[in-house]
């Protein structure tokens, strides 16, 4: 049976290029990590709940935000892990410095009989694409590339009225 993760990709332009918001994971484990380690907001399902519901409940645990508005399905990838992640995609700006996550407890040191409290999230940043495209996990990135496609978005390109062309099909 597969595991599926649910989740919402942020995104906004800055003087006319694409930004994503991306999560980095709290803990020791991740603390000294940066380059393919940052993540879309994204969790497991409670029970009796939608996909779209979890994607936007995670969304309020990792970030303190709640989100709605025109979402765009960018479907979902396998990844290396063998879970399967299904992403939305929602234009909205907020601001990261304001980002406050739930929390998890681990045994830190491991083997040490003591335990710790640490936030799932421990930053949030906007990135253009090519940054992006190095922050983010690996068997995500797919998602950004789905993004541009789906606003039909290049980096190449230079139309003040790009934001608001999106197409309204879907891609798979």
């Amino acid at each position: 049976m597969s595991v599926y993760s649910y989740g919402i990709l942020l995104f906004r332009f800055r003087n006319e290029r694409l930004e994503v918001m991306l999560v980095h994971p709290g803990g020791p484990f991740w603390a000294k990590k940066d380059e393919g380690a940052w993540s879309i907001p994204k969790g497991l399902p409670e029970e009796h709940e939608t996909p779209l519901d979890t994607a936007k409940r995670e969304f309020k645990e990792e970030t303190g935000f709640e989100v709605d508005g025109e979402f765009i399905d960018l479907g979902e990838l396998k990844q290396p892990s063998k879970k399967i992640v299904h992403v939305w995609a929602l234009e909205k700006d907020l601001d990261v410095k304001s980002v406050v996550s739930n929390t998890f407890k681990l045994e830190w040191p491991k083997n040490s009989g003591k335990i710790q409290e640490f936030p799932e999230v421990d930053k949030a940043g906007w990135f253009d694409i090519e940054l992006a495209r190095k922050k983010i996990r690996k068997g995500q990135i797919g998602f950004i590339d789905r993004l541009m496609n789906a606003i039909d978005y290049s980096p190449k390109e230079d139309h003040p009225d790009r934001k608001k062309r999106y197409r309204q099909t879907t891609l798979f």
